[in-house]
């Protein structure tokens, strides 16, 4: 006699796994999802707290300050330069077509520096940024936690927050906005250089409609915006150098992690942000003009 139930090593028949099992096996792993990311959430913010409370408490030596404000922000300038060019050369090539059919390709410049000085600029400089420093100070620091020289920094009587963590923090926070400000303006000449002199755009025109609809509080929402970018890049890294799982596949997912999170920070906060700020801008000025018409 044939049993479409599974048989033991007894030869036995094991009852079917129900609809309901699967169920509560579906429930029991959303649960320690749950769980693991709110245990991740909890050990970041005991992290980015004690690094706070170092940084209120004892600002970090010239010496360990001054390497990581060179690694960070001097070696940083040219690959954000060379991003900021080419994004404002990309804006002018993908907005002529659609102006030119309106017969308002004079106004190309007010809507491309807007788009940069507001959101590109800050969010490009800061992209380039988690990928060339956010991702080092991972694999840098989960090397070192893999290596013990962490632990060795705790036997010796010094805190690893504060001499690691914070120099690190400060040099992001402090050169962020530089460098948001070499991408707005590397795009913003590549952008009038490549309308006015390939594109055939009035170069009167272009750069009045950009002075007369970009104004200082455009420049001040990008750099704004920019200081979290850097505050977030550096406390993502760090953490997740610091929980580093052992051996060099942990330090290589650690740096992965280390961008991944980073990026989807970069924009989490770039969409809260410009909610928040576009609402206190337009309860200031309601009248604002229009870039386009």
């Amino acid at each position: 006699m044939s049993t479409d139930a599974p048989l033991t090593s007894r030869g036995r028949s094991m009852p079917r796994r129900s609809l309901l099992d699967g169920m509560v096996d579906q429930v029991a792993d959303a649960g320690a999802l749950i769980l693991d990311v709110l245990t991740e959430v909890g050990n970041f913010s005991i992290f980015a707290a004690q690094m706070f409370s170092w940084l209120t408490t004892r600002l970090p030596r010239r010496g360990t300050l001054l390497p990581s404000l060179y690694q960070i922000g001097v070696l940083s300038l040219p690959v954000v330069a060379l991003t900021g060019t080419f994004i404002g050369m990309v804006l002018a090539v993908q907005s002529f077509a659609q102006f030119r059919m309106l017969n308002m390709e004079t106004r190309m410049g007010a809507v491309i520096n807007m788009s940069l000085v507001r959101e590109l600029g800050p969010v490009l400089a800061a992209t380039m940024l988690a990928g060339r420093v956010g991702s080092a100070m991972a694999a840098e620091l989960g090397t070192m936690r893999v290596t013990e020289q962490i632990d060795a920094l705790s036997a010796m009587g010094a805190n690893p927050i504060h001499y690691l963590v914070v120099p690190r923090f400060l040099a992001c926070l402090l050169l962020i906005p530089a460098l948001t400000i070499v991408a707005d303006f590397m795009g913003v000449v590549g952008a009038g250089v490549y309308s006015i002199h390939f594109l055939g755009v009035d170069s009167h025109h272009y750069w009045e409609n950009s002075r007369r609809f970009v104004g200082n509080f455009d420049l001040f929402v990008g750099v704004f915006k920019s200081l979290f970018f850097g505050a977030a890049i550096a406390l993502i890294g760090c953490h997740r150098g610091f929980h580093c799982d052992p051996g060099a596949e942990g330090v290589g997912r650690a740096a992965t992690k280390a961008f991944v999170l980073s990026f989807v920070a970069i924009l989490l906060l770039d969409l809260l942000l410009g909610i928040v700020l576009d609402a206190i801008y337009y309860g200031i000025w309601p009248n604002r003009p229009s870039a386009l018409f």
